[in-house]
């Protein structure tokens, strides 16, 4: 998007200019010593590699609308900032660059390639801080943390520590999602599954003493079954129950393996009711191999191709020779042809089945049985679970806590180690005198041989290897006394840090004065998509290790689609680029949009036209400052107190509807109801506040009211224009900063430090709002009837407003001061008995008929027949798209943009030919007959 050239408010040197001075002042950092109420919410920490993108646009605008909010509030408001080292994300980078080198990782050995990393970091990890600084993020950066600096390392590892020797971490070798691309191991929830068409294919196992009689299974992995250990029946299914305790031959291989009866794995009603058996390459298989004490055959090494040696296997010679070394993909069309020509495959079927893929590169996760190390979360989610149940955390909104429940009740242990260099490494070393058969050697900087820095050789660490774990390197094997050691090569999770950050990011395991006085945290901002990932194992981990919950309440917000509620990807090409956004239009433009659309319960629709509406509120602001700023010296002095002055009935109004206000953002900010709060804000300041108080005072200012009327409005101005400044600060901080300087006000550095405001009960005015209710339908009326005849705004006229009670002409005699000078009327007479003028224009307002009388009816006739013209031109336009979306082969065979567009175009002109004939009916009844 290209910077346009603007009028009215320009943001972007006022936004500059503010991020400065802000933080040269320290305006944001926390004195943990404060006496004030704690209130603490900690950042989730993007990647070092990220940039700016929606999802962190909206949910650091509603942290930090949160903070600035309670710091007005009195709190010892902290935003605690930081980046994660996101382990996958960044070796990644780090290795594209080196390969645009013409260098690789191996040839820098782990040493080498860390420091790389950090070189790396220092010099383009900062980007997205100095983007969040752009969007306004109040974050106390004189404590930013990051996921590997020392303090947070020091924390990882006390917690490794202590969870491996109370038997909460251990080493065991389980069938794990593997990523050949990445080529480590991936939690549950880093896989992400997408329904893909395949095929499933039927294939024959004869029995091994009758060879003539088949069973045949139903697989989506035809090169898996060489790894089979058995095929499995379901006990009650009387197809193949007899054949429980028989052997079958397995195709392509000199081995035969059990029927075994398995009413878990096998489903009756799909495929043929019997099912292949493969535990080192299916996660159900792994556990019904559990159960019946398979054994297990790895086909597959770390690369996803066929391994070079597999004798258990015992796959035929001829056939094994052609698929070593070959991919999934490539192994899979050479055994279906082997099946094919020996007549084992009985047939093929189209087949919808869902395909893991690795969250970060895509490439689909091969299941691999693999030694690793475990979190074992039972004992650590059950405190976890209660304590969403009794309250203690409470989900906003609240049906998220299903979500929770959901995964919490059946969560499996968490699988925390990963093959990658860059990461915080496992503090487990290996003894090479009592583990040396245990330790296999491998060229130092090889792809899965990562030694500690400093080693010559790398070691791949088997199953039987027994770890010392400690916080730091032993000075000698507990065992052995020796002290040949050689540490684990692995990293942890990057989620594993990030589960420690409420707390490690306040110093723990130090007991610092910032933990003890924030800590539980007061929320959590976040998405949906990362309570499994992040929420729920801060929790276990917060009560684990400070025997509290790590943050009262989670607010969850919705995710940010496009204006047609599509999901924003680059491959749509509908990604908004925040900080295009606030190049264009500015920061509060933006951060408001965010606000005002976010609804719970509801994702949001981003569209440029409602931040561009939002530019015009800015705009809106800015003018109303502008118009009270010529004004200020007729005040002559401060602003005197709002109670001591003379107040007419629309300053009365004013500060009710200021009452209501104060009381509907603070009670909608309490109950994360952004939009709410938003709303209000922009209700008050563009339609009370500037389209009607502004305008009366305007009245007031340039007629021949006395000086103290002139004061009491251009005071109580100020006093509307500084209180809705203050409301609307946490949404757009930037231009209520600017324009709160150049007001007088009591004092203070900052409109950031001012305090929020407080309503006062005395300024409630049920009679005032009743009042002014009636002055603004009276007006609206007048304007429409003028609007109608298309009278110039500059024109004078008569309004007869004619009542039905008593009551009505008192109503109107306390707003009369100001009609005439709103709907611009040289003259006003009403009461119950006055005849009605003819010819006229007529609008109703309740009982009172509204009058606005015309010189004759040809003002009328003009009218009717150019509506009648407009009209007809919209009808012409509208049976022309109609005539085309009609056409079938138009609608299927033109570009969905294009269909998409004539609908718009369709919708267009039948809003406007409705209101054309809404118009056209109401001018057919502004004639009364004479």
């Amino acid at each position: 998007m290209s910077r346009e050239k603007k009028t009215g408010y320009d943001p972007h040197g006022i936004e500059e200019r503010w991020i400065k001075v802000w933080e040269a002042a320290g305006s944001s950092h926390v004195d943990e010593s404060s006496p004030k109420p704690p209130y603490a919410i900690v950042i989730p920490p993007p990647n070092i590699t990220g940039f700016l993108h929606i999802g962190h646009a909206m949910n650091n605008t509603l942290q930090d609308i949160l903070i600035r909010w309670r710091r007005m509030q009195g709190y010892n408001a902290l935003w605690l900032p930081g980046t994660d080292h996101a382990g996958i994300a960044t070796q990644n980078v780090v290795e594209r660059q080196l390969r645009s080198e013409g260098v690789e990782r191996d040839a820098l050995g782990r040493e080498g390639f860390v420091a790389r990393v950090w070189q790396w970091k220092e010099e383009s990890g900062g980007t997205i801080i100095r983007q969040l600084k752009r969007l306004g993020a109040f974050c106390d950066w004189e404590r930013e943390c990051f996921t590997m600096d020392e303090p947070r390392q020091q924390a990882v590892r006390e917690v490794f520590v202590r969870l491996f020797h109370e038997g909460l971490i251990y080493r065991g070798e389980r069938l794990i999602n593997w990523c050949p691309r990445c080529r480590t191991a991936l939690s549950d929830i880093e896989v992400e599954h997408e329904e893909t068409k395949g095929l499933l294919y039927h294939i024959a196992y004869p029995l091994a003493d009758d060879p003539a009689t088949r069973l045949v299974v139903a697989t989506t992995r035809p090169e898996t079954m060489l790894g089979d250990t058995a095929v499995a029946v379901h006990p009650d299914d009387p197809r193949h129950n007899g054949q429980i305790g028989r052997r079958v031959m397995l195709p392509l291989t000199g081995r035969s393996i059990p029927v075994v009866g398995d009413s878990i794995l096998v489903d009756r009603e799909f495929g043929t009711g019997a099912v292949k058996i493969t535990p080192a390459h299916d996660f159900n298989d792994f556990e019904a191999g559990e159960r019946h004490g398979l054994p297990r055959i790895a086909l597959f090494d770390e690369a996803g191709r066929i391994s070079s040696s597999i004798p258990d296997a015992q796959i035929e010679p001829a056939l094994y020779r052609e698929i070593e070394g070959l991919g999934t993909e490539q192994a899979r069309e050479i055994v279906v042809r082997w099946l094919q020509d020996r007549g084992l495959l009985v047939k093929v079927d189209a087949h919808l089945h869902a395909v893991g893929k690795c969250y970060r590169c895509r490439t689909v996760v091969e299941p691999l049985l693999s030694p690793q190390w475990f979190v074992r979360v039972g004992p650590l989610a059950d405190p976890a679970i209660r304590a969403v149940e009794e309250g203690r955390t409470r989900f906003v909104p609240q049906h998220w806590e299903n979500t929770y429940f959901a995964w919490m009740r059946n969560i499996k242990d968490w699988c925390i180690s990963r093959q990658l260099w860059w990461g915080h490494q496992v503090p487990a070393w290996y003894c090479r005198e009592c583990d040396g058969d245990n330790l296999v050697c491998e060229a130092a900087g090889a792809a899965t041989a990562m030694a500690t820095p400093g080693d010559e050789e790398a070691h791949r660490i088997l199953r039987d290897a027994t770890p010392i774990v400690a916080s730091s390197l032993p000075a000698a094997c507990p065992r052995c006394g020796g002290h040949a050691l050689v540490r684990d090569p692995d990293v942890l999770d990057t989620w594993f840090s990030s589960a420690l950050w409420p707390f490690s990011t306040m110093g723990w395991p130090e007991q610092t004065e910032l933990l003890r006085r924030f800590y539980p945290t007061s929320t959590l901002v976040t998405s949906f998509d990362i309570i499994f990932f992040w929420v729920a194992r801060m929790m276990m981990m917060g009560l684990k290790f400070m025997n509290d919950v790590p943050f009262r309440e989670v607010y969850i917000h919705a995710l940010v689609r496009d204006a047609e509620g599509q999901k924003m990807s680059k491959s749509k090409g509908n990604v908004v680029d925040p900080l295009e956004i606030i190049d264009k239009h500015g920061a509060d433009a933006f951060r408001f949009t965010l606000a005002a659309l976010a609804a719970q319960g509801r994702d949001i629709r981003l569209s440029e036209d409602r931040i561009e509406g939002y530019r015009h509120f800015c705009n809106k602001l800015w003018n109303a400052h502008q118009f009270l700023a010529r004004y200020l010296p007729i005040l002559e002095g401060p602003l005197p107190p709002v109670n001591s002055l003379s107040l007419d009935l629309a300053d009365r109004w004013l500060l009710h509807r200021l009452y209501g206000l104060i009381g509907s953002v603070t009670g909608a900010l309490e109950e994360y109801r952004f939009n709410e709060a938003a709303s209000a804000l922009y209700q008050f300041v563009w339609h009370e506040y500037c389209d009607w108080y502004l305008e009366i005072v305007k009245s007031r200012l340039t007629s021949e009211s006395s000086r103290e009327q002139q004061q009491a409005g251009v005071a109580l101005l100020l006093f509307g224009l500084e209180t809705a400044l203050r409301l609307l600060h946490p949404f757009m901080p930037f231009i209520t900063e600017e324009i709160w300087q150049q007001l007088p006000h009591r004092g203070g550095t900052s409109l950031m430090l001012d305090h929020w405001p407080k309503a006062d009960p005395v300024w409630e005015a049920a009679d005032a709002d009743a009042s002014m209710g009636l002055l603004m339908d009276l007006t609206r009326a007048a304007r429409d009837l003028r609007s109608d005849l298309e009278i110039p705004p500059s024109k004078w006229v008569r309004l007869v407003l004619r009542t039905a009670s008593d009551n009505d002409d008192r109503a109107i005699e306390a707003v009369m001061p100001y009609l005439a000078a709103l709907t611009r009327a040289e003259q006003v007479a009403f009461g119950r008995h006055l005849d009605r003028p003819s010819p006229a224009a007529v609008g109703l307002v309740g009982g009172i008929e509204v009058h606005l009388p015309v010189d004759d009816l040809s003002v009328f006739t003009a009218r009717q027949q150019k509506l009648r013209r407009e009209l007809d031109k919209v009808e012409q336009e509208l049976a022309r798209v109609d005539k085309k979306l009609s056409n079938a082969d138009f609608v299927s065979k033109a570009p969905p943009e294009v269909v998409t567009k004539q609908r718009e175009e369709q919708a267009r002109l039948m809003d406007t030919r409705t209101k054309l004939l809404q118009h056209l009916e109401r001018i057919d009844q502004l004639v009364r007959p004479t």
